[in-house]
């Protein structure tokens, strides 16, 4: 299917690996020019020049912590005018509700709300005087059923959804559409990251963690980010115009629900 964006020009967040790589993948493929972002310039440098080559599109790079006020603040310069956004931020770490201090709830809306509603904030403006835009975030599957040990990420990623609830209905007049892409456990480091800790608490190898993580997951498997790109770059694309402040869920049938 020609997604018809060919030419378009986007800023995809952490988008050195991971499901934010899936995402300019596919964006890539279908021929949008990029600017990627990621707090490593080596990773994001490789993972720039990859797409260049395979896909002959232009790719620009901007390495930052794009939770940090200035920073943000340049990489919105350089991508002024884009016509897709898709935010992106790593979730903050697991823990029990006892953990957590106000600065921990603090630092996870820093980078899991309050970051992405800034780049909107910022970049939707030009994309309503064209009259065409399309914003992706990377929310969560705890965002529909909340997960015990991500309280943090529950918290935080559900005020964003509130936020885009709203918003999205009062841009989508001028031809912006805003969607939340809510993942599941896929084959990813942040994956890596939850399976080492429940293999340390535990006690068992990190295979069989990831093994009895699997085994809860209807498909029987961690998803990839090239499936996860795929289901972004739809969502950016001219098919996709009327799916308006939508959570829509990408974790193998895990999170049992009607709706």
């Amino acid at each position: 299917m020609d997604l018809g964006i060919r030419g378009k020009r986007a800023l995809v967040c952490a988008s050195s690996k991971g499901l934010g790589l899936g995402c300019a993948e596919a964006l890539a493929e279908a021929g949008v020019d990029l600017v990627m972002n990621a707090r490593g310039s080596d990773a994001l440098e490789a993972a720039a020049a990859d797409l260049r080559s395979r896909f002959g599109v232009a790719v620009e790079t901007h390495a930052c912590d794009v939770t940090d006020a200035a920073a943000r603040e340049a990489l919105i310069a350089q991508a002024a005018e884009v016509d897709i956004l898709v935010t992106n931020a790593g979730g903050p770490p697991p823990g029990q509700w006892s953990d957590w201090e106000r600065e921990d709830f603090i630092k996870a809306l820093d980078a899991n709300m309050l970051t992405p509603i800034a780049l909107m904030k910022a970049l939707m403006p030009a994309m309503m005087d064209k009259g065409w835009g399309r914003v992706v975030n990377i929310t969560s599957q705890s965002v529909k059923a909340p997960i015990a040990v991500l309280g943090l990420s529950n918290s935080a990623r559900a005020g964003l959804t509130g936020y885009v609830a709203g918003t999205a209905r009062q841009v989508a007049g001028k031809g912006v559409t805003i969607n939340n892409l809510l993942p599941g456990i896929h084959a990813t480091d942040r994956a890596v990251s939850l399976d080492t800790g429940v293999s340390e608490a535990k006690g068992i190898s990190l295979d069989e963690a990831r093994a009895q993580r699997a085994a809860t997951i209807p498909a029987g498997r961690y998803g990839s980010r090239q499936e996860f790109g795929a289901a972004c770059a739809f969502l950016c694309s001219q098919h996709a115009g009327f799916i308006v402040g939508q959570n829509i869920l990408l974790d193998g049938g895990a999170t049992n629900m009607t709706i």
